[in-house]
């Protein structure tokens, strides 16, 4: 049987964590390593100067083994990897995430810097994400069977699989669109606000404009147009 690592950046109480092992325990033996709380936007980061806790908690998705971790999501994947999973886990899923990670977003996304963790380490990977909203129909149609499809579909070096759900309904969706591109247009333009706390400090607040344009072919465009966007995404750090 297939041993499957799973870690988020949302933390190990996740709604999209729970889902994502669920559907993943029809595929193989899981193994859930997270976090024991949020994580967003930490990428790549990993923990050096100090010992990093890992305990076995209860997870509520029948025979699947979990354990939080006061660490970041790639050192979930190491742990996991390395020490907690018998063997060699054979596909490790990262998600799925509250917000899409696509375009420069990945950037900084600690869904994608868990996922290209395990691909340094030449594991088969996949992240997942969706809209940051509480509707998943479009999620619960087409992740069993994009997940099964992903798992046989083979992926160069440092390279993850990079799927993003729309949060539309079923019937708004536009389906599945596959080899899109990571967008080089930006998923929020960048600003900051300021408020002056003291004579001599100022705190800067980012307060992104959502952009509302991208590229044919691209994973932006395809959330956009309310696609599941599925393509490829490589780690050039």
């Amino acid at each position: 049987m297939k041993k499957i690592l799973i870690t988020n950046d949302d933390g190990i109480d996740a709604d999209g964590i729970v889902r994502l092992a669920a559907s993943a325990a029809k595929l193989g033996e899981v193994w859930v390593v997270a976090p024991d709380s949020q994580r967003s936007a930490v990428s790549h980061s990993v923990t050096l100067r100090r010992g990093v806790d890992a305990w076995k908690v209860c997870f509520p998705v029948p025979g699947v083994h979990a354990f939080a971790c006061d660490g970041m999501p790639a050192d979930c994947v190491r742990i996991g990897a390395l020490n907690i999973v018998p063997g060699r886990p054979d596909h490790v899923l990262s998600g799925i995430n509250y917000g899409y990670n696509v375009a420069s977003d990945i950037q900084y996304s600690a869904t994608a810097g868990a996922a290209f963790e395990a691909a340094f380490r030449n594991m088969h990977t996949i992240a997942f994400s969706e809209h940051a909203c509480e509707l998943h129909e479009v999620t619960d149609r087409y992740l069993p069977e994009i997940m099964a499809e992903l798992m046989t579909k083979p992926l160069g070096v440092n390279q993850i699989w990079n799927v993003n759900f729309p949060g539309c309904t079923l019937a708004e969706c536009g389906g599945v669109l596959w080899d899109r591109t990571v967008s080089t247009d930006a998923f929020y333009r960048d600003r900051y606000s300021e408020t002056r706390v003291a004579d001599d400090r100022i705190t800067y607040m980012v307060d992104g404009i959502r952009c509302w344009e991208a590229s044919e072919g691209t994973d932006l465009r395809a959330v956009l147009d309310n696609c599941v966007s599925v393509g490829i995404a490589t780690n050039i750090s």
